[in-house]
């Protein structure tokens, strides 16, 4: 839904405050109340053939991730699960796959889905879990999605499959990272324990 503040609301309308306010009293238009008073309009109702998700310039978007080419099973599977059920939505929709760890920025399809939620491209963003964005700072591109008016439906709002053996690699990308940045102003001690930490790591794999 594109909620908005009134003043929004009456730019998009093409009318005064005043005049959102008065047909609102009139029962002409409806407003949502926030926990804090405030009024919210709801402009996919106000103006449905410019504000419509499923607009040709509002596109659905489904997302998938595996941390490691040892997962491109899952991959495969998050991909046909998203397919299926944007399909029975009967939302015409693209999906976009990633394959990197949950702790990297920087993948090719998560940046090219936040541009495109900026450019205001996105109605709609499917996943499967919530960390199949990030593992930390998913509420971060939430929020860009609040901001955008992209509505995110999330399939499984429980435990992610494969929690265990993602989280495991994403520690050891840690591991590697900070062990790099380590090695050559350390000791050799510090060294042999990141080791022994990733290979304690690596033995509790699935």
């Amino acid at each position: 839904m594109y909620k908005v503040r009134i003043g929004e609301a009456a730019k998009a309308l093409g009318v005064s405050p005043a005049t959102v306010r008065r047909w609102e009293t009139s029962g002409k238009i409806t407003a949502e109340r926030t926990p804090g008073g405030q009024r919210r309009y709801d402009l996919s109702a106000l103006l449905p053939d410019k504000f419509s998700l499923d607009s040709p310039t509002r596109r659905t978007v489904a997302y998938a991730r595996v941390s490691s080419h040892d997962q491109s099973a899952d991959l495969e599977r998050q991909k046909q699960v998203l397919e299926l059920y944007c399909a029975k939505q009967g939302w015409t929709f693209g999906v976009v796959a990633d394959l990197g760890s949950g702790m990297n920025y920087h993948k090719k399809g998560l940046k090219q889905l936040l541009r495109d939620m900026i450019a205001g491209d996105i109605g709609r963003l499917v996943i499967t879990h919530k960390d199949r964005l990030l593992r930390f700072g998913a509420e971060l591109v939430f929020a860009i999605c609040e901001a955008k008016q992209v509505e995110v439906v999330i399939l499984n709002q429980g435990q992610d499959t494969t929690f265990e053996e993602d989280l495991a690699t994403d520690v050891l990308e840690i591991i590697t990272v900070f062990s790099a940045r380590l090695y050559g102003s350390r000791s050799h001690k510090n060294k042999k324990l990141f080791d022994d930490i990733k290979q304690a790591v690596s033995d509790s794999q699935p």
